[in-house]
């Protein structure tokens, strides 16, 4: 199923205002993973980070792959109508889950045994460098997160290799700002983002956005609707 700016846009706004779980979450790791001289700590926790979101994008492509393989195998024409739908669906998740963490934080649970496996693999790492540190950032990013874990199920649901993986690389983006001036600083700079008028504002935007995306199909036929669903950017990328 073609992805769109709309979903882009909600899955770069979940990084953003996730920013602000994942310091609480992954704020000790952040600091740790670098560890770097002042004078070479900006471009250790850039790299950090940008391997972290090179697994976030990996991960989205390989399940964008799995998604394709099961839309190949069941040929159903409603099929993609009823993916984009429980997209729709996984964006409010995300965003009540965002809004409220504890009472939603059953819904998306993380994935331990990959993390575990992942792990292991630090000791092929290099000995130090910016590679050590792209490394690390790599394995980070399989970390166990309720968070991550539910954009990744909303990759899946696109159903493509390509567009899975810009859904995942959009919300790794988001995630760049807060996490990689954490790792340089080894200060939680997160009082703005957890402002609570704009913590709502940011998540009653991703709703929004998943209303959207799981009304779409339906929207696409009502009178008037048609041109603001293409501004939107429900369209395809290519």
């Amino acid at each position: 199923m073609p992805v769109d700016f709309l979903v882009l846009g909600a899955a770069f706004l979940s990084g953003l205002m996730g920013g602000v779980h994942c310091t609480l979450m992954c704020g000790g790791i952040a600091v740790s993973l670098n560890g770097q001289p002042k004078s070479n700590a900006l471009p250790h926790a850039l790299m950090l980070n940008l391997g972290r979101v090179s697994s976030y994008t990996l991960a989205g492509i390989l399940a964008g792959s799995i998604g394709a393989l099961f839309v190949g195998v069941i040929r159903v024409p409603e099929l993609a109508v009823v993916l984009r739908s429980l997209l729709g669906l996984v964006l409010m998740l995300l965003a009540l889950r965002m809004l409220f963490p504890r009472r939603f934080a059953f819904a998306i649970p993380g994935n331990s045994r990959i993390w575990h496996w992942v792990s292991g693999l630090k000791q092929f790492l290099p000995a130090n460098g910016l590679l050590r540190s792209f490394g690390f950032g790599a394995m980070w990013g399989w970390l166990p997160c309720g968070l991550s874990t539910g954009l990744l199920l909303a990759a899946w649901l696109e159903a493509s290799p390509l567009h899975s993986g810009l859904l995942m690389l959009a919300f790794g983006l988001g995630t760049l700002p807060l996490m990689t001036t954490l790792s340089y600083s080894g200060a939680r700079f997160q009082h703005l983002l957890g402002h609570r008028g704009l913590r709502m504002g940011l998540a009653m935007t991703v709703f929004i956005a998943g209303v959207l995306t799981a009304a779409a199909p339906w929207l696409m036929h009502a009178p008037g609707m048609h041109g603001l669903l293409t501004a939107l950017g429900c369209r395809s990328l290519v």
